[in-house]
């Protein structure tokens, strides 16, 4: 199986690039793993489009084509990153703005969307400061990216893996969480 991991935090002694470090050495051998790191590649974020770039015309930016074309070959994405302000980071709204555009992830259908990348699954991989008994309630953007942005570009199923209390858990939790997610990357 092909796997896109898309990770995004600045810190690479963070709790998510321990979740990184997991995820990547349980997989199974047989899946072919690809990693974006989106602050170590210094991805531009930034959305453009003008008179001369169409916003219609997004999925032809050559500048995001070799991303669009890790998408293509993955069978399946996985999406590492805390929620600051219940909201990802700045970095992967843009990584999403800019690759997942119309006319390569969807397509506008007369009601709705048409999903272009079904046959996909995808895992997300959150943390947060938030209590584990607020979760269910609590909008952010795991969720959004689950249910508004992945479902509509036809990815299904869709895992989502919530960590919450990061900062005020104890080593000992903390370790739990990574056999946790240690335990879903080998059964994927």
């Amino acid at each position: 199986m092909n796997t896109l991991i898309v990770y995004a935090h600045p810190n690479p002694k963070s709790f998510n690039a321990e979740i990184l470090k997991t995820v990547q050495t349980n997989l199974s051998k047989a899946h072919t793993v690809k990693t974006i790191d989106l602050y170590a590649e210094n991805f531009d974020p930034i959305l453009r489009f003008d008179e001369k770039l169409k916003r219609r015309d997004l999925d032809k930016v050559a500048e995001m084509e070799d991303y669009r074309r890790l998408v293509t070959w993955a069978d399946q994405l996985i999406f590492i990153f805390p929620i600051w302000w219940s909201g990802m980071p700045a970095i992967l709204k843009g990584f999403i703005d800019r690759v997942f555009v119309s006319g390569f992830a969807y397509s506008y259908k007369k009601t709705g969307l048409a999903g272009h990348l079904k046959g996909k699954s995808a895992w997300i991989i959150t943390t947060h400061n938030t209590p584990a008994f607020i979760t269910p309630f609590a909008q952010d953007y795991g969720k959004v990216l689950k249910r508004q942005v992945l479902k509509s570009c036809g990815i299904s199923p869709v895992k989502l893996t919530q960590l919450t209390s990061i900062e005020k858990i104890s080593a000992d939790k903390r370790q739990q969480l990574l056999d946790k997610v240690a335990q879903t990357a080998r059964s994927i």
